[in-house]
């Protein structure tokens, strides 16, 4: 049956006691706020290297975005960066020309519009329509005939046949799974050799899935300063955790004077590995080495002031060095925060500290879920030089330990080059022993978890987003022997 159109009325006419209308009306944002804002913050992380988990919240703010907009926005920013070597396939086959050799204004426009159309349900008529008022509004009129066409020619075919499409350029396997889950090739094979090291190669792409998930918002509630919200979900594994209620946690975090804090449960489990590896003795001093942003350093200034510890912590850069100085504001402990390279600062205080967190600078490949960005960001050229501060780091922080004291060495990176090499070239140097730190985190976990024996030897112990839910933290704890102490072997037991 055909519709039939309206029937026209004519205008009312004006009274003379009627109000003047204004000459034109408001005119309506051309694409919704949401958009904007998404937009806004890939172009910031495309052009000056933005942290997506900074910027969003800030522009969200600024924005003025509703609840349900905010909501729309984190979707679309996170969306995009995770699967953005996925939608640039895509373009790829769409404009018949590779990515590179497009505007990055009207890349990141593209990149916004396919998420839409491919992995959202945002209708196809919207998403081509705002995507192409993005071109218009960043980029100029004249590339709009060209997002236009790009985007159509998207939106006709179902996100099944680009997937066939993009697939079939692969030219190995390493390359399919890639494309499918949108890591690049170098990553996969990281994540592959991760994983065999444990004997768990085939669950790769489970893995690379999880990288892709939303992960829940898991907060903290600092030990001996604040309970666990009755109507809150514990976590898992980490005793002092749980997931965030609905709504905006910053509620939360501000009714409790920063006792609780949004903080991934495996952070919690490597700061919790150290404060409880070993009883501690009041009087004790501890170190965070590198403590930007202060998560950890929270946790640790929480327990030391339960056990009668003291805590100093260091953080190089200057803005981090504040958000560390945030971060302990809720806890009554003086926490001396140092502005130096980790390297100075504990050559300074060599054979001074009980406990030492080294928590290096590290790619970040396993925060994926969090950042997913720094899977774009990161290179393999990055991971030697990476390596070198890292292994300086950590023996660093074993000078400053008193003998018998304990490092705890964690990296948010599965990269086999940042973490077991790392721990047993240590190791081999001598002077230090392993203590079993799989045993460790059991004993703080709420359940059991799951980790292998790596098939090579060690007793370090990693974390995985597939199969604990946490990031992918690897932590390993050291103890600096005592004077005519052997060391020849590895420790084996976490009670020594």
């Amino acid at each position: 049956m055909s519709r039939q159109r309206p029937r026209q009325t004519a205008a009312p006419r004006r009274t003379a006691d009627a109000p003047k209308r204004t000459a034109t009306a408001p005119k309506r944002a051309p694409f919704q706020p949401a958009r904007g804002v998404a937009y806004a913050v890939l172009r910031a992380v495309e052009e000056s290297d933005a942290y997506a988990n900074l910027l969003l919240p800030a522009e969200i703010v600024r924005a003025d975005l509703s609840p349900a907009d905010a909501a729309l926005a984190t979707e679309l920013t996170y969306g995009t960066l995770r699967r953005r070597g996925y939608y640039d396939a895509v373009i790829a086959l769409a404009a018949r020309r590779p990515v590179a050799e497009i505007d990055p204004p009207v890349r990141d426009a593209l990149r916004l519009s396919v998420h839409q159309l491919l992995s959202t349900r945002v209708a196809s008529h919207a998403a081509v329509n705002e995507g192409v008022e993005l071109v218009r509004a960043h980029a100029g009129r004249a590339a709009t005939g060209f997002a236009n066409g790009v985007l159509r020619a998207i939106a006709r075919e179902d996100p099944g046949t680009w997937r066939e499409r993009v697939l079939a350029t692969a030219r190995s396997d390493d390359e399919r799974l890639g494309l499918e889950h949108a890591h690049p090739v170098w990553i996969v094979r990281a994540l592959r050799r991760a994983l065999a090291a444990e004997g768990r190669a085939d669950e790769l792409e489970e893995l690379l899935a999880a990288d892709n998930a939303a992960p829940s918002v898991t907060m903290a509630a600092l030990p001996g300063l604040a309970e666990i919200p009755a109507e809150s979900r514990r976590s898992v594994y980490s005793p002092i955790g749980f997931t965030a209620p609905a709504g905006d946690p910053e509620a939360l975090i501000d009714a409790s004077g920063g006792r609780m804090r949004v903080q991934d449960e495996g952070s919690q489990l490597a700061a919790l590995a150290l404060s409880r590896a070993l009883p501690v003795r009041e009087g004790e001093r501890w170190l965070d080495l590198c403590a930007g942003p202060g998560g950890k350093t929270a946790v640790l200034a929480a327990e030391a002031l339960a056990h009668g510890a003291v805590l100093d912590a260091n953080e190089i850069t200057p803005a981090r060095a504040g958000l560390v100085r945030r971060a302990v504001a809720g806890v009554p402990i003086d926490v001396d925060v140092s502005e130096e390279d980790g390297r100075e600062r504990a050559a300074r205080a060599e054979g001074t500290y009980d406990r030492v967190l080294v928590d290096a600078p590290c790619t970040g490949l396993g925060a994926l879920r969090r950042r997913p960005e720094a899977r774009w960001r990161k290179q393999p050229d990055d991971v030697p030089e990476l390596a070198a501060l890292q292994a300086e780091l950590l023996d660093a922080g074993l000078r400053a330990l008193v003998p018998g004291g304990v490092l705890a060495y964690v990296t948010c990176s599965p990269h086999l080059a940042e973490t077991a090499g790392i721990v047993a070239d240590a190791v081999r140097r001598g002077g230090v022993e392993q203590l079993d730190t799989r045993v460790v985190l059991q004993s703080v976990a709420r359940d059991t978890l799951d980790l292998p024996e790596p098939v090579g030897g060690g007793d370090h112990a990693q974390l995985w987003p597939h199969r604990h839910g946490t990031d992918a933290m690897f932590v390993a704890l050291l103890r600096k022997a005592e004077p005519g102490t052997s060391t020849d072997r590895q420790g084996t037991s976490a009670d020594r």
